[in-house]
């Protein structure tokens, strides 16, 4: 039996992971949820679940939301505020640590899990784009277990061949990442300029949320997990690269020296690769459909467009810059996206922003916390100043 904390229990990965828990009562036990403000969700899921804590990491101490959740009558003990995540994080008293915050928010408490040596299961693909440095020394020195959930990194794991309990990039050419393409892979690029949150947030595929669907409309999203893939198998820029797949049924490919080509498929579930971290280095049922390859028909692959994706392109520039840059990206993308959602922002100014702030932001060495940290705030502010300026001129 293993006890499990879950970072971000009330967004979709989250309630992913709870499923998976549920259909494994004999293997798993939920020790500690975290909600930023859901207080009523997260307070549904202590009664289903009965953790030891909850945490509202976005709201200060409430006597009556404490009442609420003491008189649920399971034992739980809520705290509040987001010192209480890296607390939580680094309990002795469990074992599964899934890293599922949405954004820069998910980096402090996912390093406190590193630093405790958990079994960390990332989907906060933040903390390694922010930290990646900072992050994978504090694996290695605290003897943390680290197991990728996105479904394209956990693709790749699956699809590495293990050596000594560790998958092994000796014999790879390339990591070939797939991505959707999202709802504008077609659309007319002069039309982009009209897009609504609706409509970027209606991706053809997964369900997700809000932010990480803007991020898949821009391919943002794959942009980080490029970074994210340079860290995690430790291959050079050059040798991760981009496919747009439509139909998200091949999550990852790994181009082996031979010629061989190894990939791994499956519906788009989260619960997919989800399950095989838990399970991991055995199989677990995980409730996703059966993949039925006649009924899908075909499978095809394109590259990229740079115009209709320049954010793609930031992202690498970003990473072969190195130093603070990616944290500067991320934070920058972050204010741009959450102005888009709010109806201040053009979609196709989102880049835009991005551009600017990774000029106005001087990259540093990022060799500790407190100086990625500043750069995440040097370049929100940048970022923001930016974002102004182009409302500015679009009003």
């Amino acid at each position: 039996m293993q006890g499990l904390t879950l970072l971000g229990a009330t967004g979709s990965v989250g309630a992913s992971t709870l499923d998976v828990v549920a259909r494994h009562p004999d293997r798993y036990r939920v020790f500690a949820v975290t909600a930023h403000r859901a207080a009523d969700d997260l307070l549904a899921l202590c009664r289903r679940h009965a953790p030891r804590y909850a945490v509202l990491s976005g709201l200060p101490e409430d006597q009556g939301l404490r009442r609420r959740f003491a008189e649920a009558g399971n034992g739980t003990e809520l705290l509040f505020g987001a010192a209480a995540l890296d607390e939580v994080s680094a309990e002795r008293e469990y074992d599964v640590l899934v890293a599922a915050i949405v954004g820069a928010a998910g980096l402090a408490p996912t390093l406190a899990g590193a630093r405790a040596g958990k079994r960390l299961l990332l989907a906060n693909k933040e903390s390694l784009v922010m930290a990646g440095a900072l992050f994978m020394r504090a694996v290695r020195e605290h003897g943390a277990t680290l197991l990728p959930i996105d479904s394209e990194h956990n693709a790749v794991f699956q699809c590495l061949p293990q050596v000594a309990g560790k998958a092994s990039t000796i014999a790879v050419r390339r990591i070939l990442l797939t991505a959707s393409g999202g709802p504008f892979r077609s659309a007319p690029i002069e039309r982009l300029s009209q897009v609504t949150p609706e409509q970027a947030c209606a991706h053809p595929n997964w369900v997700m949320g809000r932010k990480i669907s803007v991020d898949s409309a821009t391919m943002m999203n794959k942009g980080l997990e490029v970074i994210e893939a340079h860290w995690l198998f430790d291959v050079p820029p050059e040798r991760i690269e981009v496919l747009v797949h439509s139909q998200s049924v091949v999550h990852s490919l790994v181009e082996f020296v031979d010629g061989s080509v190894i990939a791994q498929l499956s519906n788009p579930d989260m619960r997919v690769p989800i399950a095989h971290a838990l399970g991991f280095p055995e199989r677990i049922e995980s409730g996703a459909a059966p993949l039925d390859l006649a009924a899908l028909g075909q499978l095809s692959f394109e590259r990229p467009d740079a115009q209709r994706f320049p954010c793609l392109e930031l992202a690498y520039a970003a990473l072969r810059e190195g130093g603070t840059a990616p944290a500067v990206l991320n934070a920058a993308n972050e204010v741009a996206v959450g102005a888009f959602l709010e109806g201040k922002l053009p979609y196709t100014a989102i880049p835009q922003v991005i551009e600017r702030a990774l000029r106005q932001t001087p990259s540093m060495q990022a060799d500790s916390l407190a100086t990625v940290l500043d750069a995440d705030r040097s370049a929100r502010r940048a970022a923001a100043d930016c974002a102004a300026m182009l409302m500015g001129k679009a009003a």
